[in-house]
């Protein structure tokens, strides 16, 4: 049996649970926060605070093994309700989200020593040091999900990209990282006797780890259930571009910006989502001189997939890029690089294609294809959908199930 733990719980989370849960071997999930839409106390909260508690709803079938650890999570949703963002600082605030996972992680590392009948233990990048540790001296096995590439690729990266694209710079959150958060990640990785991932790349950049021959096993995300509608017509006039993610320059932002540029009338922009820092000049003209939406509940962000042409995904560094199913499933086809889920998912010219990063050239190469080719566009959305319709989230589970238990039966053979 497997005791689970992550603060947050999004949505890739819940299906892992779910699916050691119905495969009858998950004894404990633990997390922050979560909540019931049902309950009475529902209908008197502000709808703010309201929608971003029913984002935390739990299956049915993890209610019952949910354990809590609730302070620091609620502390730090309403510190950034009230906007006191020193409570939230980068590592350093009480209640900040590295705050939160270590806190989890202490927690479940002391339930890990105590508990008899845990044969093993799941967790994630940034919160199973301590849980892992606890884990080997009890003789348990560790099982790692690492939703993002390995953070020394990452670094490489963006320290050329800060050359690259200096004014950019300051969005490049993820270089912030202390040594000593560098070092548990690191600590992590090691203490894993499995590693779970979601993409080809994420498991590439894992080959720059000073240490080798965990076995990694690739599962990439599900689809959301497509709603009804034709999906495959385009809207006419401008081709519709949309981009969906955190603003900054780890999403390859300034590259569609220049690709948006070079076609000027002939194709409208969207950017949904937050900016990663509020002084970053270029940044701050984009969302003056194109649609900007900061944010969306999930289903307003499927319904604005379903009014666009295209979506553009030109991330540097990605685990997955869980929207890019989302966008084909809205019948989107979809415009990726190679360090996205993209290589794994995009059939070249039939559902999308897979650019280079760094290549606005790329880019607008391929939007002014679909602008002029009303045709191959629709033929693309159709396509798209039928992409996202065999990645469904049920196959994710199965295929899931099936590694822990064959990771779990490996570790019981004879040495």
């Amino acid at each position: 049996m497997i005791l689970f733990s992550h603060p947050t719980g999004n949505a890739n989370v819940k299906h892992a649970a779910q699916a050691l849960a119905e495969a009858q071997m998950l004894a404990e999930y633990w997390t922050c926060v979560s909540w019931n839409p049902e309950s009475p106390l529902n209908r008197l909260l502000p709808g703010k605070i309201r929608n971003q508690l029913c984002r935390r709803t739990l299956p049915e079938v993890l209610r019952a093994k949910a354990h809590h650890v609730p302070w620091r999570e609620a502390g730090r949703m309403l510190a950034s309700q009230l906007e006191i963002p020193s409570l939230t600082a980068h590592e350093k605030g009480i209640f900040s989200i590295d705050a939160v996972y270590r806190s989890l992680d202490r927690v479940v590392a002391e339930r890990v020593l105590r508990t008899e009948g845990i044969s093993a233990v799941y967790a994630y990048e940034d919160g199973a040091a301590e849980t892992f540790r606890a884990a080997k001296e009890r003789g348990l096995q560790c099982i790692y999900d690492l939703p993002i590439g390995y953070w020394r690729t990452a670094h490489a990266l963006y320290d050329e990209e800060k050359m690259r694209e200096p004014q950019w710079a300051v969005t490049l959150t993820g270089t912030l990282d202390s040594p000593e958060k560098l070092a548990r990640k690191d600590e992590e990785l090691r203490l894993a006797d499995t590693v779970v991932v979601a993409s080809s790349f994420t498991k590439k950049t894992i080959e720059s780890a000073p240490f080798q021959g965990k076995p990694v096993h690739i599962i990439p995300y599900g689809s959301p259930i497509q709603a009804p509608g034709n999906g495959g017509t385009p809207t006419g006039g401008k081709l519709k571009v949309l981009f969906v993610g955190s603003l900054g320059q780890r999403k390859g932002l300034s590259y569609l910006l220049k690709a948006v540029e070079m076609l000027g009338d002939q194709v409208e922009l969207t950017l949904v989502g937050m900016k990663t820092v509020e002084n970053c000049a270029p940044l701050n003209d984009a969302v003056k001189r194109h649609r900007w939406i900061p944010t969306l509940p999930h289903a307003g962000v499927l319904g604005e997939m379903s009014r666009q042409d295209v979506f553009v995904f030109p991330s540097l560094f990605e685990g997955f890029g869980l929207v890019i199913l989302e966008a084909m499933s809205q019948g989107l086809p979809v415009i990726a690089t190679e360090h996205t889920a993209g290589p794994d998912l995009i059939e070249e010219a039939r559902s999308g294609f897979i650019v280079p990063i760094r290549s606005a050239q790329a880019i607008a190469e391929k939007l002014l294809l679909l602008a002029r080719d009303p045709r191959l566009l629709s033929d693309m959305k159709f396509a798209a959908r039928e992409t996202a319709s065999n990645h469904s989230w049920s196959g994710y589970r199965s295929r899931l199930s099936e590694v822990v238990r064959a990771a779990l039966q490996t570790a019981k053979l004879p040495r």
